[in-house]
């Protein structure tokens, strides 16, 4: 069942639990992660925690959970939820303080989630996704995994209503990643993708691949992409903690490779499930 935590208490999901004067409400002040459980294990636990309490560190929130209480409660309340696979989204923010744009000396504020996981339909993996590509109009700090999403919101809504599955950003010309992914391409048997910086996130799910395609001898290679690029790849997929590994196989009216899951996109996913067990 979906359990959801505020605060020290586990809440109804249709409670009414946020007061008004909530930094997360009302400045998007927080961050938040989202983890996959698999047969009970929270998938690569250790990389959430890293990037959350990075992120917090970045906006000077400080967590009053310690990283081993923060772990324990999670692995609580996934048992407590009676979920084998499950998603459960955390955010925490600068807590319960009158309005004012200025830090308040109060706790944080944190919040859980804990429900049954999406899936991508099983002919969206072989069939694959049709992407959108639009202007990456985001901030300068997309490692930060803030609450702040009303940009991607807008991107990804923009590609729904072009029939697409996902956005593409475009900054200055160049692929960043999508809206709620990372970005790939395969050219010539090498498996490319954006370099980490400022400007994208620093996926877990990015990570996993890398570790796959470093372990399966598939070249790893970072650089800075272009639509065309992406036009004239060989394959091209997504990855995130919800969809894992999505092939696309259309951009904007371009078809990508053979207009099918290519056979390293489809070779990482099963690898990805392998590594989740």
């Amino acid at each position: 069942m979906t359990i959801a935590y505020f605060n020290g208490k586990i809440v109804e999901m249709d409670q009414p639990v946020v007061p008004i004067d909530e930094r997360g409400h009302q400045f998007g002040d927080g961050v938040y992660e989202v983890i996959k459980v698999y047969k009970n294990k929270p998938f690569m636990m250790k990389e959430h925690m890293d990037r959350l309490y990075k992120s917090a560190e970045a906006i000077k929130l400080t967590i009053n959970e310690s990283r081993q209480e923060m772990e324990e409660l999670l692995h609580d309340l996934i048992q407590k939820s009676g979920l084998e696979d499950a998603e459960v989204y955390l955010q925490v923010t600068r807590g319960i303080a009158p309005r004012n744009h200025l830090f308040p000396t109060c706790p944080s504020s944190l919040s859980v989630i804990v429900k049954p996981p999406r899936h991508l339909p099983e002919k969206a993996r072989t069939e694959g996704v049709k992407v959108h590509l639009t202007e990456d109009l985001r901030w300068k700090k997309c490692y930060i995994k803030s609450l702040n999403l009303l940009p991607n919101t807008l991107a990804k809504q923009e590609a729904y209503e072009n029939g697409c599955f996902e956005a593409i950003l475009v900054r200055d010309g160049y692929i960043t990643e999508g809206s709620s992914s990372n970005f790939f391409l395969v050219k010539n048997g090498e498996l490319v993708t954006t370099p980490l910086s400022d400007s994208i996130l620093h996926g877990i799910t990015r990570l996993a691949v890398k570790q796959i395609a470093e372990t399966d001898g598939i070249p790893f290679v970072e650089k800075h992409l272009t639509p065309d690029d992406l036009f004239e790849a060989d394959e091209a997929f997504v990855t995130s903690t919800g969809v894992e590994v999505a092939p696309i196989t259309t951009a904007d009216g371009h078809t990508i490779g053979s207009g099918q899951a290519g056979p390293i996109s489809k070779k990482l996913y099963e690898k990805f499930i392998e590594l989740t067990k």
